[in-house]
């Protein structure tokens, strides 16, 4: 529509884990397909999207998450699509307002990988960083797979632009990029390495005291097809294999533990728990009464 009310509005939730504050972001949107879907046939793909009351092509919706506490500067995970997305995205900037926190308070951005839906987010459209005075943290073979000159020459034409992509989002950090492999990045804030959908694809489990939340980035991309048939995989995965094994180990270990979850790619508020159901499993959104985890 013209008047941009097909745009959707920014989407903030905050939610504490002991002393901690972490505010889901959401940034919106973009329409996929089908064709999206691996590892499983499309058939099956298409009947568990309308057994979970949602279009056959499924929407993928996309959050970010902002970690505050008392004597702390705000800590950004993952940044949104940016200026790279289509008009439906990019709502990261207008959520943190509404949180009541500058881009300039950021202090440390935390990605959890460099595909451009969360990566985008850090550069302005004339480049520049959005985020002036934030260090960038990732883990080493993620800036090892997509950000060398070699990396870029020897990728497949088609997969190009995400390389390029990256590079631009990670270009003014140079100078304030650290690499990790894993383990504490900031205080209560720990990076658990969850390779396959990218190589340095990691989650991030918050913790204070006895609580904790563990936001597990891409782990699942459509979740009316994925929670019940685990095996489904998408398109853009770099290790499809890899990705379906992490995907299974994550989801019996959380079950198991019964552990607050969050993901990217789940429907806003994003948070909730995993239950097995048959074979498969079902996300259950958490009871929202004022915040406590």
């Amino acid at each position: 529509m013209a008047d941009g009310s097909n745009k959707p509005l920014p989407g903030v939730l905050r939610w504490n884990v002991g002393d901690l504050t972490v505010t889901a972001l959401n940034d919106g949107w973009f329409q996929g397909s089908l064709d999206l879907v691996t590892g499983i046939p499309k058939e099956e793909a298409g009947a568990l999207q309308r057994a979970g009351f949602r279009p056959e092509a499924p929407i993928v919706t996309l959050n970010a998450f902002l970690i505050t506490g008392a004597g702390r500067k705000p800590v950004l995970i993952d940044s949104g699509y940016g200026h790279f997305g289509p008009e439906t995205m990019g709502r990261v900037p207008a959520a943190l307002a509404l949180a009541g926190v500058s881009p300039d308070e950021i202090e440390t951005v935390l990605l959890t990988h460099l595909h451009p839906d969360h990566a985008g987010g850090l550069v302005k459209q004339d480049g520049s960083a959005a985020y002036a005075n934030a260090e960038l943290v990732v883990h080493a073979d993620e800036a090892a797979h997509w950000l060398p000159d070699e990396a870029l020459s020897r990728a497949p034409d088609a997969a190009k632009p995400y390389f390029e992509n990256a590079r631009k989002a990670v270009a003014p950090y140079a100078s304030r990029l650290r690499k990790h492999e894993g383990g504490e990045l900031v205080p209560g804030i720990i990076a658990v390495p969850l390779p396959g959908h990218t190589p340095g694809h990691c989650g991030m489990r918050i913790v204070s005291g006895d609580k904790s939340l563990f936001m597990w980035t891409d782990v699942v991309h459509m979740p009316a097809i994925q929670f019940k048939q685990p095996e489904a995989g998408v398109a853009f995965d770099v290790d499809g294999e890899q990705a379906r094994a992490t995907r299974k180990r994550v989801f019996d270990e959380v079950a198991t533990e019964k552990s607050l979850i969050a993901g990217s790619h789940l429907e806003f508020p994003a948070l909730g728990y995993v239950a097995r159901d048959g074979a498969g499993y079902s996300f259950v959104p958490v009871l929202w009464v004022g915040g406590e985890a």
